[in-house]
């Protein structure tokens, strides 16, 4: 889900225990009416067929959710049962960034799903053994609407989203469930934890860290390095014109080299969906980390390419029947993501107050970030936190994956800073187990191994 304030922030998660707030004022008769219709919709939406699926144990679900009748808008979800005794497991919903790019595609399909489409000329889907619904029941959802499946019958909404989408998803969301739990004592909405992953969180020391770690890992020259210090002031919402040509000559870099992950190779494939570029922008300070679309080049693993797996396999008549996805028969082919509404103005530059209240208010908290990824780097989360004042109760000590080393964390007063070592942008791609062992420990809120096992 995306969290940043104007690129993919893939990595990022909301845990709810239930699917929806029960009105107390509501009959009885009402209540068996409603369970009845959500019981045939259940039956409507399970997935039977899957092209290319190996045998599972578990059941799963796709189709859509109407969010908004007048205009038509409805958005498309996935989901999957836990893998064992999902009555016991708790909801874990994953929204993927951009803005605008697909939740299915990239985290269902090429990050933390149990199916990855393979290259093949028949459909062919590989069972994930570190999919995260191992831990919990996983919902994946296509927001908003005009990304992916999800769809408006309302031409003009997709071009009014470019203006008012806000990034920030997952803390103002957090805020949102938190404020009306309050509210409703008598919810069955048990909502008690968030985790963000890569995520930007503050302008100013987004961007400042994202320069700092470019040079840091020898990306850029010193002389161009100094130049952005001496020229940029990151805490303005407009630069300058030698600002904006020296951010041209950093962003040219990510051209021949992955910004997503620093030491793995690019997809090769001549026009492919993982290759694709878009022209360049600056909007000021906000929309520095869209001016190019490294959002839309990412490797996965060991095959950069897996981007274009998922593209043609989406893109399946067969498939989307299976799935019950584009039932309006959209004119386009599904992508991973929707240009227009990349670039927006309504986000505040900082969501560092949104997450001092959701700590404040005994919300917890766990942010994490792989530390080879230069899009959302390690240095502009640990400015950010720096910038949030906690206080520190753990300070970086390391964590273990069996015999080595997983990564670093910091423990503040209502929040855990993580490192995962070794892992790009989205860490699930890059270190499966880790990622996995992650978020076991975050919702049984287990502290991570201190000492190898």
């Amino acid at each position: 889900m995306a969290f940043s304030s104007s690129f993919p922030l893939n990595i990022i998660l909301l845990y709810l225990l239930a699917f929806s707030i029960c009105c107390a004022t509501r009959t009885l008769g009402a209540r068996l009416h409603q369970h009845h219709d959500h019981m045939r919709q259940q039956k409507a939406d399970q997935v039977t067929g899957l092209p290319g699926q190996p045998p599972v144990s578990f059941k799963h679900y796709a189709g859509y959710v109407t969010v908004n009748q007048t205009h038509g808008r409805a958005l498309f979800y996935w989901f999957f049962e836990a893998i064992n005794n999902p009555q016991d497991k708790p909801l874990l919903l994953w929204l993927n960034g951009g803005p605008g790019c697909s939740s299915i595609g990239y985290g269902a399909m090429e990050e933390l799903g149990p199916f990855f489409p393979q290259n093949d000329t028949k459909p062919k889907l590989k069972f994930n053994p570190y999919t995260w619904n191992n831990a919990a029941n996983l919902l994946f959802l296509e927001s908003p609407v005009g990304v992916g499946f999800s769809y408006t019958n309302t031409s003009q909404d997709i071009r009014e989203l470019g203006d008012t989408i806000t990034g920030h998803y997952v803390p103002q969301l957090s805020e949102l469930v938190f404020d009306r739990s309050k509210e409703n004592p008598h919810s069955r909405t048990s909502y008690a934890l968030m985790q963000i992953g890569n995520a930007a969180i503050d302008d100013e020391t987004d961007q400042k860290g994202l320069i700092d770690y470019a040079w840091d890992h020898a990306v850029i020259s010193d002389r161009l390095y100094h130049d952005i210090q001496k020229e940029c002031d990151f805490s303005k919402q407009n630069i300058s014109k030698q600002c904006n040509k020296l951010l041209d000559e950093y962003f040219d870099v990510y051209y021949i080299i992955d910004m997503y992950s620093l030491y793995t190779p690019r997809c090769l494939s001549n026009g492919s969906s993982s290759t694709s570029r878009q022209s360049r922008t600056i909007q000021g300070a906000p929309t520095l980390f869209s001016r190019a679309d490294v959002r839309q080049k990412r490797p996965a693993g060991y095959d950069p390419c897996t981007s274009d797996y998922s593209y043609v396999y989406l893109n399946r008549p067969d498939v989307q029947k299976a799935l019950h996805a584009n039932v309006t028969k959209i004119s386009y082919p599904w992508s991973h993501c929707n240009d227009n509404i990349t670039f927006w103005k309504d986000a505040p530059p900082s969501i560092l107050p949104v997450i001092g209240k959701l700590v404040a208010g005994g919300l917890r908290v766990w942010i994490y970030s792989g530390d080879t990824d230069g899009r959302v780097p390690v240095t502009s989360t640990r400015y950010a936190l720096k910038k949030l004042g906690l206080k520190i109760n753990e300070d970086w000590t390391p964590w273990y994956n069996n015999q080595q080393v997983g990564g670093w964390r910091v423990v503040y007063d209502g929040l855990m800073f993580v490192t995962i070592r070794g892992a790009g942008h989205e860490v699930p791609v890059f270190a499966p187990r880790q990622s996995l062992l992650l978020v076991e420990h975050f919702l049984a809120n287990q502290k991570l191994p201190s000492k190898p096992f």
